[in-house]
């Protein structure tokens, strides 16, 4: 089965689940350390030093590898190895326009189809999602990033395009990346942003089915991230 084939294959919401094989959970624990940061971009992947801290043998730690390749979070250096992505503003910049694109086009579409279930699994994860904001305190938290993926699977769950779920699903984990990178370089989080308030306007227009307001809603939420990181590099 290719990198590609398997990626699809695998449920979205892969983080809730047990991994099926050890690829897989190999594949997932590789995949929060790198976004989450504890890979730092551009770091040389060695097979023979993770292998060990993985619990993994070197064929398996390689197929998880290779689905990272597919998700763009790591590059093949031919027979050097792997790599951790570098991160970039240009980069960003496109991750930004492109899921910008693709996710308010799938709010559209999900509002307009959208049925009883829907409304109710939507209303569920916003909900969910505004417990776990009253419960943070200026820090990272799983939980919390767990909940937000959540409500924008939900914000989508109507538009049956599974390759356009696939696709933003990838630019989802880089927006993850570059946030959490953000977090742990600058003071971004100290800035005035209400993040709460963000969701629930994406939220009130969207369970109103007024799809032109809650696709400007959540343009503005997902290029707010872009504009704070972008003005934390300059200012560094």
């Amino acid at each position: 089965m290719s990198p590609l084939k398997q990626q699809m294959d695998t449920p979205p919401d892969t983080d809730a689940i047990a991994p099926r094989t050890l690829a897989e959970r190999a594949y997932l624990s590789l995949r929060h350390d790198v976004v989450c940061g504890k890979l730092a971009p551009g770091e040389r992947l060695r097979v023979e030093h993770l292998k060990d801290q993985y619990q993994v043998g070197a064929g398996t730690l390689r197929e998880a590898l290779s689905l990272l390749v597919s998700d763009a979070l790591v590059t093949a250096e031919g027979q050097r190895g792997f790599r951790v992505a570098a991160i970039s503003l240009a980069d960003l910049e496109d991750v930004t326009n492109t899921r910008v694109m693709l996710e308010t086009e799938a709010l559209r579409q999900s509002i307009r189809r959208g049925d009883a279930q829907w409304e109710a699994t939507l209303q569920a994860s916003y909900q969910r999602l505004t417990q776990a904001e009253g419960q943070t305190d200026g820090r990272q938290h799983p939980e919390w990033e767990r909940r937000n993926k959540h409500f924008h699977d939900a914000l989508i769950a109507a538009f049956d395009s599974p390759w356009s779920k696939y696709m933003l699903a990838i630019l989802y984990r880089h927006a993850e990346r570059y946030r959490n990178i953000n977090w742990r370089l600058t003071a971004a989080h100290t800035t005035e942003r209400n993040v709460h308030q963000e969701h629930e306007a994406i939220y009130q227009a969207a369970i109103n089915r007024q799809e032109a307001r809650a696709a400007l809603a959540l343009e503005a939420h997902i290029r707010t991230t872009h504009d704070i990181v972008k003005l934390q590099a300059h200012m560094s």
